[in-house]
């Protein structure tokens, strides 16, 4: 039973692979990932200001989630630093348990201190929970981040989630650069 919920999660996986790496250039990343920062700073007060202080980001503008029993997430971002794309990321990320449905998310994670984003661009492929920890951040009624109330070394947001989907974690995602030169 096990085997055969571990092979549906890495058909999954692969599927969502497949799906969220569909033509996507570096460009196309690029500008879905301008459009993703720009939702973010509307729906977060200080985002902005906030970004501007962290080390660098991740952005991953459509993150698909899907599962029945066994899931798996996959998408593609950038990595930018001084506000520049810097590198391109897929994440990836499969789970087994009470899980039902679909969805399509965007994330950013954002390295508050040069050390934090160091260890990041050196690692060969990141993992949350193994490689660094990541403190999920809810933002919600009108609440504003900034440094002040944001002292975690490395954090993340999800937002602009659409679908059903129960169980927001960055727990075990994996993080892996890729070559979109």
């Amino acid at each position: 039973m096990i085997n055969n919920m571990l092979l549906r999660s890495f058909l999954i996986i692969g599927a969502l692979g497949l799906l969220s790496g569909c033509a996507s250039t570096a460009s196309n990343i690029d500008r879905s990932s301008n459009q993703a920062l720009q939702v973010f700073k509307e729906q977060v007060n200080g985002a902005d200001v906030f970004l501007n202080q962290a080390a660098g980001y991740l952005v991953f503008p459509r993150v698909i989630k899907a599962g029945v029993g066994v899931g798996g997430e996959s998408g593609e971002g950038v990595l930018r630093v001084g506000g520049s794309t810097v590198a391109y990321y897929r994440t990836t990320s499969g789970s087994i348990g009470f899980q039902f449905g679909a969805q399509s998310k965007s994330i950013v994670v954002a390295f508050m201190t040069r050390e934090a984003l160091d260890r990041f661009r050196k690692s060969e492929g990141w993992k949350v929970g193994v490689d660094g920890s990541v403190a999920l951040i809810d933002i919600g009624g009108g609440k504003t981040i900034d440094s002040d109330n944001v002292r975690d070394p490395v954090v993340g947001f999800i937002y602009g989630s659409k679908g059903l989907m129960y169980n927001l974690t960055l727990e075990g995602t994996k993080f892996t650069k890729l070559d979109k030169s």
